[in-house]
């Protein structure tokens, strides 16, 4: 069994491109590390709220958000729901985030809302190693906070064309954080999502990017693979759908590399 950290990790999974695998990867790798006996937290700040409807929360179920965390101040453990996956809760998303934005402007030390939310004494009750924010796909304000309150970035990047054409926008973003809010903040780690082994745009895809990015791109590579895109439908993980399938093995050698990169990293 693994030692518990008195402070659970905080990452923050973003790309502000839509349709990269995103939500997929929130879900999956939180399923993956859950499985691994850890305790994991989903944090759903996407206003579609596909993270939360991917684990069976409807709207009707959803009596307290994200939204009331960040912007009514709500505590994280009223907010917090069990998943149904044994391991993995969520704090679900709403569409009232598509305003959230704009309410934040007028706030003080509008960019720490979430990082007070999360960080909050009483969140240690919880029992938490994994935090793991499901950003929305643009550079806004959610996605600033989430910056902010996170010790580090994973960005999924889809093995398409012009996949590395957002992600300087994003990086300036994540240094502007470093610089004026939270200088501790850390590239987790690029993960190449939908990859097709067949195609040879996804393989100079991958190519480019661990050229250009080197370490930072995880060696595990998530395939385009039909389990993935059902599992949802089903409102469970990857990983409980169809256990065995490349998109389930997939998750769960990316949830062991991650966590042997954190090993390396613990002093």
């Amino acid at each position: 069994m693994h030692e518990r950290s008195p402070q659970p990790r905080i990452m923050a999974i973003a790309n502000q491109k839509g349709g990269v695998g995103k939500t997929t990867t929130a879900i999956n790798l939180g399923a993956a590390l859950a499985e691994s006996g850890y305790k994991v937290l989903l944090v759903d700040l996407d206003p579609q709220g596909n993270a939360s409807t991917g684990l069976g929360i409807g709207h009707e179920l959803r009596k307290y958000t994200t939204y009331d965390l960040v912007l009514e101040g709500v505590e994280l453990q009223r907010v917090v729901q069990d998943s149904g996956v044994k391991g993995l809760c969520i704090a679900p998303g709403t569409t009232d985030l598509t305003s959230a934005d704009i309410e934040m402007v007028s706030m003080a030390r509008r960019s720490f809302l979430l990082r007070n939310a999360l960080r909050h004494p009483e969140t240690a009750a919880l029992g938490l190693d994994f935090m793991l924010l499901d950003c929305p796909p643009a550079l806004n304000l959610l996605t600033v906070n989430a910056m902010v309150a996170a010790d580090s970035v994973l960005i999924p990047l889809q093995s398409e064309f012009l996949a590395l054409e957002g992600l300087s926008q994003l990086m300036l973003t994540l240094r502007q954080v470093r610089d004026t809010a939270n200088p501790d903040l850390r590239i987790e780690g690029v993960v190449l999502t939908m990859y097709d082994g067949r195609n040879k745009l996804s393989q100079q895809v991958a190519n480019d990017a661990r050229e250009t990015l080197g370490g930072l791109v995880y060696d595990t590579i998530v395939p385009r693979n039909v389990r993935i895109s059902e599992a949802p439908g089903f409102a469970v993980p990857v990983i409980d759908y169809e256990t065995d399938s490349k998109g389930a093995q997939a998750y769960r050698a990316l949830a062991k590399e991650l966590l042997a990169k954190q090993t390396q990293m613990t002093p």
